[in-house]
């Protein structure tokens, strides 16, 4: 397995690993409060529309130039990698608040309590949240097996490494019966980020022209430039939190 087949399954399995984790608590937090029928079937629909939109805009990609497509896909990685990596960073440094599935569970929880008791049969709140829950969470990793796969032209195993993380979780989920509040969602997320922005500033560059010294062995070097840059920003907003802290 090339470098570049490597980076793409880790990135989408990760990727899909956290999205996963997040809309399982909003899947166990309404199936426990109102009705698991009703909520397996909005998962289950949201599977299927996820499932359409791959396969409805898979060939469409895997169709366009391969410099056209490197460039699009260079810019739109770019775009969302460093929205992952800025969050990441910020909660790394103790900015922004680490994600509480535990607390997300609690406000899902409450919430359909709020909405009254649950009808007999099928229960439109519960499909809704879930089908919302699950088809939000689920666009992201839909865009990240488009782009990285149609890249490579290998969108069957970028679905494979997603489909895995997925079946990992919901495995997790079943045994636990709780929100996976131990998962390291906030690292995750960092390496993700990490992965997609270095990659979008490879195929990017790519797609405008450009030849990188040894070709697919310059991911080496840009990937671990990217985390070392990263790290440092973590490390530098630290200390300039802990300096107002002092001053305060």
């Amino acid at each position: 397995m090339s470098g570049q087949a490597l980076g793409l399954a880790i990135s989408g399995f990760l990727a899909c690993a956290v999205e996963a984790v997040e809309a399982l608590t909003i899947v166990l937090a309404v199936g426990t409060t109102r009705s698991w029928r009703s909520t397996l079937i909005g998962v289950v629909v949201a599977g299927l529309v996820l499932a359409a939109i791959t396969a409805l805009l898979g060939p469409g990609l895997t169709s366009l130039p391969i410099d056209t497509l490197r460039l699009i896909v260079g810019g739109l990685l770019l775009v969302f990698g460093l929205q992952w990596l800025r969050k990441a960073i910020l909660r790394g440094a103790g900015i922004r608040a680490l994600h509480d599935e535990e607390e997300t569970f609690r406000e899902e929880t409450a919430a359909a309590r709020a909405a009254g008791a649950s009808r007999e049969g099928f229960d439109g709140y519960s499909f809704t949240i879930a089908f919302k829950g699950v088809l939000l969470e689920g666009l992201e990793v839909v865009f990240i097996v488009l782009t990285f796969g149609a890249n490579q032209h290998r969108i069957g195993l970028a679905a494979a490494a997603a489909a895995a993380a997925v079946l990992l979780v919901v495995a997790a989920g079943i045994l636990v019966r709780a929100p996976l509040d131990k998962v390291p969602e906030n690292a995750m997320k960092f390496g993700v980020g990490v992965m997609l922005t270095s990659f979008g500033i490879f195929w990017g560059a790519e797609g405008a022209g450009a030849e990188w010294p040894g070709g697919d062995a310059a991911l080496l070097v840009v990937v671990p430039a990217v985390l070392v840059f990263s790290l440092g920003l973590v490390r530098l907003l630290r200390s300039l939190v802990a300096g107002r802290a002092v001053e305060a």
